[in-house]
């Protein structure tokens, strides 16, 4: 399917010149769709990268401290949450932009780095509880990701539809967190989570499409930051599940 510039939400009056991935020859398309998933593969290794730098040389006492305040009061995680959709919200208006491409990196960058931060939390209780869970769902969201890219450049099925449907049940989504945080007797265990592992996955589905039908050529960084979002989102609940399933050992 083809698309005009009015049609296409990531074309913009900025770079007019800059055709879409799936209107773009061959070598262009080719080589926007390398570097959106080498800048990925650069996400996720800084990403291990900064995991494995607090992990190993902050100590066990000042990583106990962490955790209860990041996550010792009700108020303490909401504005943990807070701050991170703030600096997504940034992080991604800096990816997009056209005004530098060093503005781009620096919003990929902190995104990534927010995403380290929050991950925190998760991975010291999965240390704790069930250490081989996190090699374990690492394992398990390549294969999902692989699997779901594998359908939509077999297919070439644009997945843009989705995009509504998507935003609305991550709505729907938040505001069960934010009601699980003050409410804690409301139970937001393995049916949530299991839920929200089809939310990333269709997440993925829905951010592979636009690379192949949607993005401009030109923005590799802004579509490597939309692939990593949602890989973490599927990471962050197959490990929740995981540990989950440890603990009932």
């Amino acid at each position: 399917m083809n698309y005009t510039q009015d049609q296409n939400p990531y074309q913009t009056n900025f770079a007019p010149d800059v055709q879409t991935a799936a209107l773009a020859d061959e070598w262009e398309r080719t080589t926007f769709i390398r570097r959106t998933y080498s800048h990925l593969l650069g996400g996720i290794g800084f990403f291990v990268l900064l995991e494995t730098l607090i992990f190993t040389m902050v100590s066990e006492a000042a990583l106990d401290n962490l955790m209860r305040t990041m996550m010792g009061g009700r108020w303490n995680w909401l504005l943990v949450l807070g701050a991170f959709m703030v600096v997504s919200w940034i992080a991604r208006s800096w990816a997009e932009s056209t005004a530098s491409q060093s503005l781009q990196y620096l919003g990929l960058g902190a995104y990534v780095l927010a995403e380290a931060v929050i991950f925190v939390p998760l991975l010291y209780i999965a240390q704790k509880v069930a250490p081989g869970a996190i090699p374990a769902a690492g394992i398990m969201t390549a294969v999902v990701f692989t699997g779901l890219t594998a359908i939509v450049f077999t297919t070439r099925a644009d997945f843009s539809w989705m995009g509504k449907y998507l935003a609305l049940a991550g709505i729907a989504a938040m505001g069960l967190i934010v009601c699980g945080v003050f409410f804690q007797g409301l139970p937001l265990g393995m049916w949530f989570s299991g839920a929200m592992v089809v939310l990333a996955a269709g997440y993925i589905l829905y951010d592979t499409s636009n690379i192949l039908h949607r993005y401009r050529t030109d923005q590799y960084v802004a579509a490597s930051l939309a692939l990593f979002a949602s890989v973490a989102i599927l990471f962050w609940y197959v490990l929740r599940i995981m540990i989950s399933l440890s603990s009932r050992d």
